[in-house]
């Protein structure tokens, strides 16, 4: 392209923005490839609508110091692609994890506490719950193929969700209809949070990471009126109106 060419565009050729997401943490706890690939195979196929393109921070810090290297980490990425995950970035909390990942073409995302982290902010925060936003209600329904997101608050659906849509919140999910879809609840790691909904039909539901698919469901809960809470690390599903 000539520079005369260049000139007649008007405006910069791109621009950076920021702009909340929502990631999936995955956390190993073993350095053996082998067994997690064993058992990642395994939660594909519960969901594999779910896990299909999903972009995946690798928390390292339970295996830093396992002996890991570059050829490891490579390895992961790899098998992880091949399952069709995205796995983006790394977070160790270790210089020595921090320079493999950039080795294997991934970001790095500096947990609070790291040497790094307090290089760029020390000033301490206050110990808190994090204000939550108003709820978002949503007022039409959710079709296959649509996602909707509240971001710091509830979502509230005054309608159905069909299936292949997906309704997330960062706090309380309520579908006021039938919910064949996905709801995800507490996507920012609030373990507090709920699902409720009037008729339990969902293709999946999860709570702070924690999820169940639909083949897992009680056959009294189809159908129902239900909520969902988290208990440990387990989805407990009981009746509306129950304690």
């Amino acid at each position: 392209m000539t520079s005369q060419a260049r000139s007649a565009r008007s405006g910069p050729a791109f621009e950076l923005k920021g702009r909340m997401l929502t990631l999936t943490i995955l956390r190993l706890m073993d350095s053996d490839l082998e067994r997690f690939l064993t058992d990642l195979e395994a939660r594909i196929d519960e969901a594999p609508a779910f896990f299909d393109g999903m972009p995946v921070i690798l928390d390292l810090a339970g295996v830093a110091d396992a002996g890991v290297d570059d050829v490891w980490l490579s390895e992961l990425a790899h098998h992880l692609w091949q399952h069709g995950l995205a796995p983006v970035a790394v977070a160790a909390g270790d210089s020595r994890i921090e320079s493999f990942a950039q080795g294997a073409g991934l970001g790095v995302m500096r947990q609070a506490g790291s040497a790094a982290a307090r290089d760029v902010d020390t000033t301490p925060t206050p110990s808190s719950e994090p204000a939550r936003s108003a709820a978002r209600v949503v007022t039409q329904p959710v079709r296959s193929g649509q996602q909707v997101y509240a971001r710091g608050g509830d979502l509230v659906v005054l309608a159905p969700v069909s299936p292949g849509a997906e309704v997330l919140a960062d706090g309380n999910v309520h579908v006021y209809g039938n919910l064949r879809g996905r709801a995800l609840a507490g996507v920012q790691g609030d373990a507090g949070a709920r699902i409720f909904c009037q008729q339990l039909n969902a293709e999946l539901i999860a709570i702070a990471g924690c999820y169940q698919v639909s083949e897992h469901f009680d056959e009294s809960d189809r159908g129902g009126s239900v909520q969902v809470r988290l208990d440990g690390e387990t989805l407990s599903i009981e009746p509306l109106g129950s304690a």
